[in-house]
């Protein structure tokens, strides 16, 4: 059985037609995710931001996102395998990135 999975994206906008994020900001990306941990996530986002006009999360499937979307993702591994990371650390995803060469200029 297929289980979609889901990111949550969003952040400060300009303004209220949430097209362009604020100056000196760019929209946060986390997940992935299934359905409910989502939702979970978009909550806790939404509450923290429920008086301020101009920040909106929304939830967006994982086929929407990494079409077209380059990421950095690693962290702090126990071993050169890189298969299991350290201890304590978790996995660090940055991203998305809308070209190739931005992702390598992180």
């Amino acid at each position: 059985m297929f289980s979609q999975r889901f990111y949550v994206v969003g952040g400060e906008y300009a303004d209220t037609s949430f097209t362009i994020p604020a100056p000196g900001t760019q929209l946060e990306v986390r997940g992935l995710f299934n359905e409910r941990e989502a939702k979970v996530c978009w909550r806790e986002l939404t509450s923290r931001t429920v008086d301020h006009a101009t920040v909106r999360y929304v939830l967006k499937a994982e086929e929407e996102v990494a079409s077209n979307s380059y990421w950095v993702v690693g962290g702090e591994y126990a071993d050169p395998s890189f298969t299991k990371l350290q201890l304590g650390k978790e996995l660090e995803v940055y991203g998305p990135f809308g070209k190739w060469k931005e992702a390598l200029g992180f």
